[in-house]
């Protein structure tokens, strides 16, 4: 028998000295971490089960990646259900959206919304966007005939390709995109869309030293073409009470500079605007925004109990009608965010599907309907969720998270830990590198031209021309009994109280 050559005896040595130094190094680590678990005091099921323990941890972990690719069911996961988010996806990508067999929604459970297709719907299927007029007694309206565009997400809290991919998606499919909080970033310019800049708490971007307004700022926003329109921001769905968060890991010199803010410290913004103690203040805000200006301004805010809104027009009818905010944004308790407490996301504010007809009421009953527009936020990324907010009066519907579905986002939950994995919500070069700006912009135009599309759908199946024609009587309720009620009949128009002033202000 022919014996191993020397080299041959060589590698397996070698070999054999490398298994039995992994096993030894192996050994030495469970040395090692079982020393550790058992001397340290942080941890009982370490103290008690050195080593074994640590496997809960990592099996916790992993548990929610697994849950959403392995366990989880279509339509049980939360925030977005994967039918959800598979639906945001093909439209994004501009594949067949279409579905085979039948629904798996299950359409018993109370609350469940369906539409009331009409008998003999029109043959022409065309769209009819009717066109949106916002601030008529700002020197500069603005006019769009958009039916869904991009909420608020701050440079800062989003990346640099991130904000040039929603940029030019938003301009290709002729929608605006809301700047967020974080200020007026060069990307944001860089597209060419329409663009709402949106003033939080910490009127970053347009703020002095001490942190109130500096005017020459703010003219120096609106000088921009493309900026459109100002929103000052209360609150925002998922933490209605609290200003902004962003960790001091995503605040680099860039977003410094743009924000006004010291380097690498966390950016907290106060819980509310200073200025603004009450409904009288929040108004002398909205008016000097928009005359210094010159464009329409409206408001962003979680609705907790309708008496704010109703102060509110009260307040605008005693000074007059152009005194009012141009719009009101109304998020819900169920909005998205970066970061913030539990407590609030789980606990605090109204949620859209009672807030937005409670608020549309209070205006029809204080005769400022026409006056204010209303746009709806919070959690609605598909068009049966968008055509239900539109039969409950919204005059038009933003949203950031779907978007971030359309960027690429897998909801992986990391939004404030600086780890995003498709780097839309990072500043690591590392993870951006995937995000390209000029393939996923033509994602987010197509979503949008894709949500359009299926609206209008919805819309001719119901007898109407567009989404801005749906009405409450056009949606039906599941109740708690198995049956359904009409929308009109939860919710009835109410009568109005009496005209607005003119005005004196």
């Amino acid at each position: 028998m022919p014996q191993p050559s020397g080299t041959a005896l060589t590698l397996l040595e070698i070999l054999a000295f490398t298994f039995i130094f992994a096993i030894g190094l192996g050994l030495l680590t469970l040395v090692v971490l079982y020393i550790r678990d058992k001397t340290q005091t942080d941890s009982t099921l370490r103290r008690n089960y050195p080593v074994l323990a640590r496997f809960r941890y990592l099996f916790e972990h992993l548990g929610e990646f697994f849950r959403q690719y392995f366990f989880a069911l279509d339509r049980e996961e939360m925030p977005f259900n994967r039918a959800e988010r598979s639906w945001v996806y093909r439209a994004a990508k501009n594949v067949d959206s279409t579905v085979a067999f039948g629904s798996t929604r299950d359409l018993r459970p109370a609350g469940t919304v369906y539409f009331v297709n009409s008998a003999f719907p029109d043959l022409a299927h065309n769209s009819a966007a009717s066109p949106l007029t916002f601030g008529p007694y700002s020197r500069h309206p603005y006019s769009t005939d958009a039916v869904f565009c991009i909420s608020g997400m701050s440079f800062g809290a989003i990346s640099v390709p991130a904000v040039r991919a929603l940029s030019r998606g938003a301009k290709q499919a002729g929608v605006w995109l809301n700047t967020g909080e974080g200020g007026l970033s060069p990307y944001h310019l860089e597209g060419g869309c329409d663009l709402v800049f949106q003033i939080g708490t910490g009127k970053f971007g347009v703020r002095d030293l001490a942190g109130g307004f500096d005017d020459d700022k703010l003219r120096a926003v609106a000088s921009h073409e493309t900026v459109r329109m100002f929103e000052l921001k209360l609150s925002q769905g998922a933490k209605p009470g609290k200003g902004g968060i962003l960790p001091g890991a995503k605040v680099t010199p860039e977003i410094a500079a743009i924000r006004g803010i010291p380097e690498g410290l966390d950016a907290i913004s106060p819980n509310r605007h200073p200025e603004a103690a009450d409904v009288a203040g929040l108004l002398d805000m909205i008016g000097h925004i928009r005359e210094t200006t010159g464009k329409p301004t409206g408001l962003k805010t979680v609705i907790g109990s309708p008496e704010f809104l109703r102060t509110l027009c009260q307040e605008i009818q005693t000074r007059g009608v152009e005194s009012a905010p141009d719009f009101i944004t109304i998020d819900s308790a169920d909005g998205g965010t970066g970061a913030a407490p539990m407590s609030l996301i789980d606990n605090m504010g109204m949620p859209l599907r009672e807030s937005l007809p409670l608020a549309v009421d209070v205006l029809v009953t204080y005769g400022l309907r026409d006056r204010i527009k209303i746009c709806a936020s919070g959690k609605l990324i598909n068009p049966s969720e968008v055509a239900w907010a539109y039969c409950a009066g919204a005059d038009m519907v933003v949203s950031a998270r779907g978007f971030m579905f359309a960027l690429g986002c897998i909801q992986a939950l990391q939004c404030n830990r600086n780890t995003c994995p498709t780097g839309i919500t990072t500043h690591d070069p590392r993870l951006q590198y995937g995000l390209d700006p000029a393939s996923k912009s033509v994602r987010v135009a197509q979503y949008a031209q894709n949500m359009s599309k299926e609206l209008d759908i919805i819309a001719h199946s119901c007898g109407v021309e567009g989404p801005r024609q749906l009405r409450r009587e056009h949606a039906r309720i599941v109740l708690d009994t198995g049956r359904s009620i009409s929308m009109a009949e939860l919710f009835p128009a109410p009568k109005p109280l009496a005209a607005p002033a003119t005005g004196n202000h």
